[in-house]
């Protein structure tokens, strides 16, 4: 009794001091959370093909993990690089001349609400978001550093995940103290939230960003391309998400005197940019994972809090986890329990005789 006792007090003391440790080495470690996160999406993305090529086409590890990370690298650097390359730019000229620009900027919205005839927001109020903005923009540029430092991390993390997976999958198997029924519940519903969450809102992203781009190209907006590139990183967040740049854009039009214009980019944005989005998800979410989109919306909210741009993966994951370790407790303590209660009732003599 006593041996099983001190085995005990040992096995909590070392599982104490391990996450301790774990806990210290995250705090320190946190600003590259993001990417570490970001090499667990793309290795549950990429392991059945990894897979494959390791060993029904017989690949060798090294190999196969390298051209995996060459191929992330053009994936992601591509977006990364217009991004550089369309906003720095822009938040440069802004900044070089922030006086004149404000006044510039202030001045076109109080015209929008003099046109429209109602004060949607105050002059005070709009003098001091203005001055928000103009100290969060240097942050933008500040944070391109740290973008490509957890890119980095993201594929050195991502080439050890490929090389080592089979060995890293059971260990945690292992590990997992849950039944093993439970523990593939809680592997197939991970794979499934990152994967329709993973290739599905950037999908959307896409296809709704190149529809706004088209219709700013058709209606003659200043900086199409910008703009269109914008309304595609914003799609990112549902309901509201495009309805930051289309909106302003169709007032700034409205009130440079091109009423037409104004009003055809309005039904263009509300009829078909809108509408893609809203088919785009119940198509494409549906058949990768067929997540509500209560989970999306809820998890986007919490995820972005709490993890930054990859929060748009794990923020889901995270509130969906809340629903799969629910039906994990009641496989694993509730449902045995009442089990084991049910009394066991006699065979009735009738049915003992039709049987036999």
């Amino acid at each position: 009794m006593s041996v099983t006792f001190n085995n005990r007090i040992k096995q909590i003391l070392l599982l104490s001091l391990l996450i301790l440790l774990i806990w210290v080495a995250i705090q320190q470690l946190s600003i590259f959370l993001p990417g570490l996160l970001g090499a667990v999406t793309l290795y549950i993305l990429s392991r059945a093909n990894y897979f494959q090529l390791i060993f029904k086409k017989k690949w060798k590890k090294g190999r196969a993990a390298g051209l995996y990370i060459i191929y992330y690298l053009l994936l992601l650097g591509l977006p990364v690089f217009l991004a550089i390359t369309l906003i720095s730019p822009k938040v440069n000229d802004f900044l070089s001349e922030p006086t004149a620009n404000l006044a510039n900027i202030k001045q076109a919205v109080i015209q929008v609400q003099q046109k429209m005839g109602i004060t949607i927001v105050s002059e005070k109020s709009l003098s001091g978001t203005l001055e928000k903005v103009t100290t969060f923009l240097p942050s933008i540029l500040n944070s391109t550093a740290n973008l490509i430092a957890n890119l980095a991390t993201m594929l050195f993390f991502l080439y050890y995940m490929l090389y080592y997976g089979r060995e890293m999958e059971k260990t945690l198997f292992r590990i997992i103290p849950l039944k093993d029924a439970n523990t593939t519940l809680l592997a197939t519903e991970t794979k499934k939230i990152v994967k329709a969450n993973a290739l599905g809102i950037p999908l959307i992203s896409i296809i709704q960003g190149l529809t706004a781009t088209l219709g700013y190209f058709i209606f003659g907006v200043n900086e199409w391309a910008l703009w269109g590139f914008l309304t595609g990183v914003f799609a990112f967040f549902p309901i509201v998400g495009t309805m930051v740049i289309w909106v302003p854009l169709v007032l700034y039009t409205f009130t440079t005197g091109h009423t037409g214009m104004a009003t055809g980019l309005l039904l263009y944005s509300l009829l078909i940019t809108g509408n893609v989005d809203y088919v785009a998800r119940i198509t494409i979410m549906k058949r990768l994972g067929d997540v509500h989109p209560v989970i999306t919306v809820l998890g986007v909210i919490v995820g972005l809090g709490l993890f930054g741009f990859i929060g748009l993966v794990f923020g889901p994951l995270l509130v969906n986890y809340i629903i799969v370790i629910f039906k994990i407790y009641m496989n694993e303590f509730v449902e045995p329990l009442a089990e084991e209660q049910v009394p066991v009732s006699p065979v009735p003599a009738v049915t003992a005789e039709i049987t036999a």
